[in-house]
């Protein structure tokens, strides 16, 4: 694997989307600890994606308009639940000092986040062939795939490291929590509505 897939890979982890949104949410009302859960239930996702993307569903969904808009539908409504729940401080999504929900939960929750998320194959599908050669067969795919997810949950801890050090800071003041919260809910539906306006 080049350098210049390893530095594309690291923008594409960095720019803010679902698994970032989550992550950092989670950090910040869970800690540290928690923050890592979610890397791992978003990255086992990614996973999940790629072996889609390697067996050749991706392109199915990419060219079923119905399928496409069945998944597209159910990770948009998702999102506007996690959003709610943001918004009303609900569960694990309460950003206030609390002891860390269930492992299992959180992890279940960053893997349904993005595995309802169907551009994430086509992504997978569009991405990986830019650094393939015509003859490398599945096992390049799976390296390139592997790489990725290794950045993917290495950048997610990076988040949710940042966000759990200024925890107890930001925790300390409920303006700043009610305008987190606030903000959290909105990029949820955001991504959300994004998500549903989204053309096959």
């Amino acid at each position: 694997m080049s350098i210049e897939y390893f530095l594309t890979v690291l923008i594409v982890c960095l720019a803010p989307g679902i698994g970032v949104v989550y992550t950092l949410s989670v950090a910040l009302g869970q800690g540290l600890r928690a923050g890592i859960w979610a890397s791992v239930g978003c990255t086992l996702a990614t996973l999940v994606h790629l072996g889609v993307a390697m067996a050749g569903l991706a392109a199915v969904l990419h060219s079923s308009a119905v399928l496409f808009q069945a998944v597209k539908f159910a990770g948009a409504g998702y999102l506007m639940w996690m959003a709610w729940g943001t918004l009303k401080g609900q569960g694990g999504l309460e950003l206030r000092a609390a002891e860390p929900e269930n492992v299992a939960r959180i992890v279940r929750r960053g893997v349904t986040l993005n595995l309802l998320n169907p551009k994430i194959p086509m992504f997978f599908m569009a991405f990986l062939p830019q650094f393939m050669a015509p003859t490398d067969g599945i096992e390049v795919m799976a390296a390139l795939g592997g790489g990725f997810a290794v950045m993917t949950f290495a950048v997610f801890v990076g988040y949710a490291t940042l966000a759990a050090s200024g925890r107890q800071a930001v925790l300390s003041r409920p303006a700043v929590m009610a305008w987190l919260r606030r903000a959290f809910a909105a990029s949820f539906a955001a991504l959300g509505l994004r998500l549903a306006m989204e053309r096959a």
